[in-house]
């Protein structure tokens, strides 16, 4: 008997310590190797790579006058590297100009956006102001807007070169002016930079800002940064730290993308939504803007307005140290776009600067009726 019982313990023993056997046996078949389970994440990660990297590249851009792109219906200058600028003329003929002014068109902008030429006063068009004074003004598409090539190579200063051939080819003569706004004006403060000499005077008009300049106090370039949309922080932010990933960045579903891009009027002012609707004339032209491609005009002017810049403004010097021309920066008091604190900031900083503060008005108060009469004026008038 108890032997027989000690025979089916045993046995019930050797049945039951079977199954777990078994068990580890079925479940290390299933196990992937370490090396293949490697092999495995490392295509994955190809996989993802190429994926994203594929996402991430701009489409090729569309040049007008080659096949597949717009037509060029603009007079265009080649330049020496081989790329076209268009341009436009408005104003007196240019041989029989007393004054010659290359005006700079701003972010989502062309040549035909030349608000001084458009928005002088009726009375003053007439004769007053462009044909007695002698005004000639010379607007053109910036690389990649409108009808003028792209330039994969543009910097800060390859604005200013392209300004200068530019004014060379048609003959502007040794000196003129510049006068830029919003993302224009980015530009005029690279032609004090690398044109000096060329300039006879030079208008800001509510210009971007950097918040990446050297000398800029961190506290007001901080504050002013976050005081800007947070979508609008993150596409800036874009743009400076990893500018390959602007054009993904804003195209991209997930996140909202640039509010300037997108046309968000919440970024605009009660004074400027007032404006609104004079801009309504720019429906004639509004799909050459950006007939090129978006990554090849607006991506690229963040790209470059807002990287780590060769040198700072707030380190230039006065360009006329013998009254013999002047500069001058606009800004409206209740710009949501640019930071008014911050415009101050870098005019006390250059005090070379002429600095006009518009109360009340937004981002877009130059297209409000007789500012530009003021603007000519103080620029070629009041030094004289």
């Amino acid at each position: 008997m108890t032997g027989g019982g000690n025979r089916k313990v045993a046995a019930a023993y050797a049945s039951g310590g079977a199954h777990p056997r078994k068990k580890s046996k079925q479940s290390s078949s299933l196990r992937l190797p370490l090396g293949a389970f490697r092999k495995l994440l490392g295509l994955l990660f190809l996989g993802f790579s190429a994926w994203f990297y594929h996402v991430i590249q701009p489409p090729p851009p569309k040049i007008c006058g080659l096949p597949g792109g717009p037509p060029i219906t603009a007079p265009r200058i080649k330049l020496s590297d081989g790329r076209h600028l268009a341009y436009k003329e408005h104003g007196v003929p240019k041989d029989k100009a007393k004054y010659k002014i290359v005006s700079v068109h701003g972010f989502d902008s062309c040549r035909h956006d030349t608000t001084a030429a458009r928005a002088l006063s009726p009375v003053h068009f007439d004769g007053e102001l462009i044909e007695g004074l002698g005004i000639y003004i010379l607007s053109f598409d910036r690389p990649g807007y409108g009808e003028s090539d792209p330039d994969p190579k543009r910097t800060v200063k390859s604005a200013a070169m392209d300004i200068e051939e530019l004014a060379d080819q048609l003959a502007l003569g040794s000196k003129f002016y510049v006068m830029g706004g919003s993302m224009g004006g980015i530009i005029v403060w690279s032609c004090l930079k690398y044109i000096p000499n060329r300039l006879a005077g030079a208008v800001l008009i509510a210009p971007v800002i950097n918040y990446w300049w050297p000398g800029l106090p961190a506290n007001l370039s901080n504050e002013a940064f976050k005081w800007k949309p947070l979508q609008d922080q993150w596409a800036l932010s874009v743009a400076h730290y990893t500018p390959w990933l602007t054009y993904w960045w804003n195209t991209q579903k997930w996140f909202p993308a640039s509010s300037i891009i997108t046309h968000n009027p919440n970024i605009l002012s009660p004074s400027d939504k007032n404006l609104i609707l004079k801009l309504s004339f720019r429906r004639q032209y509004m799909a050459q803007i950006r007939q090129q491609g978006e990554y090849e005009s607006l991506h690229q002017d963040l790209n470059v307005g807002f990287s780590s810049w060769e040198f700072s403004p707030l380190d230039l010097k006065n360009p006329f140290p013998h009254n013999d021309g002047s500069i001058h920066i606009w800004q409206g008091d209740d710009d949501r776009v640019v930071s008014p604190k911050l415009q101050r900031c870098i005019a006390e900083k250059l005090p070379w600067i002429r600095y006009h503060e518009v109360p009340g008005a937004g981002h877009l108060f130059s297209y409000a009726d007789n500012v530009y009469d003021s603007i000519i004026t103080a620029l070629l008038l009041e030094e004289k």
